[in-house]
């Protein structure tokens, strides 16, 4: 694409030295990814200052730069003279120009997508899949975008070793795809930092849902105010989003959750409301759970429908009303919503069961934060007869203040507990431990007879398997579908659904070769 055309889609921009009247190949923001021709996006982040990297870009074949710094301020890192010969575009805010110089470099293929956006603390990734499943059910080509993977048609794709929105170039190029695949809609896991740091800006949302806003993230955001305000940023892009002929903006909300007033002000074209306690638009009765999931009435502007789903718990209720919203807001008929629900089986890393012969459950889930641990511990205690018994952690560098939290939930709401390693980072393993410890202590709860410190994880599930009874359940949480795990600065490989299902098969060699002696 010509690099003037693509600069025609920024705002408040300074040109300085070089011809912009060349054609780019690509966008980057990581100068070890660029490839001849393309346009290098320098943004100074919490680590690493892009504008440090910006002679190894030109070094890599970069044409032109986009930044921050003034010529002057950039003099002070390199030799202005390497980059003079190239544009260099200084721009307010790098992160926002990334994202539509991406939608730009693709035709802005939001444009040609009904985009559904999904934001919260807990079951965004859930509530997405079951989106994309009514729609699909109802004849709708749909693509999505997770922090799991990116669904296009029969293809699927990681997006990532943790769980955080793609940059702006990735999402934006798996919208592209989804146009030239003959999707009609895209729905995209919107989170608190894919919205902060403008990953998700210019994808031309038309829905906007949130499942809740709960205790998360306060390491980055800082307040709450803060996070609640980044969520509420998917809702305001409504108003200011591109408007496509015959498609209203809509809002689904969460009525029982404390947001709900709080949103509900931002202006929509529609506003739709879900929930269990109070009066809303999409609510449910007769809720019935069940060792194949979870049955209820739904009722919505519509009628009445049966529901069936082989999701548990009482916030996977949630979860599908808030699908049932979307649906109703785009007209899918009710069939389709039942068929489209009952079809999705389970969400990889979440309430995931691990069977391996053994005569307990054993669940991986993604529970991370106190509200997360709460719901599923409270889900769990009615799946058994027997005992609980939960591993998990906090990871490193992040949140502090929900540590002793989730110690106090994990003592109140589980018979045994295991604390392990979760991310632990530059962090101390050992003082993130004694701090989750301290929220048991609080909750009444004895080391070594009630809860237990074991940092390494393959070690706290192994320890965990060993208290088991028949008829017990064990849940390792927190890590859920996530392929690695971080000391120091170093990504290892990691999966909590391979060290479970290892761990059991270890257990039942142990106890097959113990019975013959």
């Amino acid at each position: 694409m010509n690099l003037k055309r693509l600069f025609a889609a920024l705002q408040n921009i300074e040109i300085h030295g070089g011809d912009p009247d060349l054609e780019i190949t690509g966008i980057a923001l990581d100068s070890r990814r660029v490839r001849p021709g393309n346009l290098f996006v320098a943004i100074s982040g919490a680590q690493v200052d892009g504008h440090r990297y910006i002679a190894d870009a030109l070094g890599r074949g970069a044409v032109a730069v986009v930044g921050q710094l003034r010529p002057d301020e950039l003099q002070t890192l390199f030799p202005l003279e390497e980059v003079a010969p190239h544009p260099y575009v200084m721009v307010p805010d790098p992160r926002r120009a990334l994202a539509h110089l991406s939608a730009a470099f693709h035709g802005y293929p939001g444009r040609r997508l009904r985009v559904i956006g999904v934001t919260g603390t807990d079951g965004k990734t859930t509530t997405v899949q079951l989106i994309r499943a009514i729609l699909e059910a109802a004849g709708h080509p749909t693509g999505m975008v997770s922090t799991v993977e990116a669904a296009i048609g029969a293809e699927t794709v990681e997006t990532g070793f943790h769980t955080t929105t793609p940059e702006a170039p990735e999402v934006q190029a798996y919208l592209a795809r989804m146009v030239e695949a003959g999707m009609e809609y895209a729905v995209l896991e919107s989170t608190s930092h894919g919205l902060a740091q403008h990953r998700v800006t210019a994808c031309e949302y038309d829905v906007a849902v949130l499942t809740n806003i709960t205790h998360e993230h306060l390491d980055y955001h800082g307040t709450f105010a803060a996070y609640r305000e980044a969520k509420a940023s998917l809702f305001r892009s409504l108003a200011a989003s591109y408007h496509k002929p015959g498609m209203a903006k809509v809002a689904v909300l969460n009525v029982d959750d404390e947001s709900y007033e709080y949103l509900s002000a931002i202006p929509a074209d529609e506003h739709l409301s879900y929930g269990l306690d109070q009066t809303a638009d999409v609510g449910a009765t007769e809720i019935e759970f069940t060792s194949r999931g979870t049955r209820f009435m739904a009722h919505c502007p519509m009628g009445t429908l049966q529901v069936s789903t082989l999701l548990p718990g009482r916030f996977n209720v949630y979860n599908v009303l808030a699908a049932i919203a979307v649906g109703v807001s785009q007209g899918v008929p009710p069939e389709a919503m039942q068929e489209g629900i009952s079809s999705v089986e389970g969400i990889v890393g979440r309430m995931e069961r691990i069977k391996m012969g053994q005569d307990f459950t054993a669940i991986v889930d993604f529970a991370h934060t106190p509200n997360s641990l709460r719901r599923a511990l409270e889900t769990v205690r009615t799946m058994t007869s027997g005992r609980v018994i939960v591993v998990f952690g906090c990871a490193g560098l992040r949140d502090r203040e929900k540590r002793a939290p989730m110690g106090r939930i994990a003592g109140e709401l589980a018979d045994r507990v295991v604390i392990t390693a979760e991310d632990p980072r530059t962090e101390s393993l050992s003082d993130i431990m004694a701090q989750i410890a301290s929220g048991c202590d609080a909750a009444g709860r004895q080391e070594e007879k009630d809860y237990w410190r074991i940092g390494d994880r393959t070690e706290a599930i192994e320890h965990a398997l060993d208290l088991a009874h028949a008829g017990d359940l064990v849940i390792v949480t927190g890590k859920g579908h996530e392929r690695s795990m971080c000391f120091g600065t170093t990504e290892h490989p990691w999966s909590d659904r391979e060290a479970l299902e290892a761990a059991l098969r270890k257990r039942s060699t142990l106890r097959k070769r113990s019975a013959t002696l």
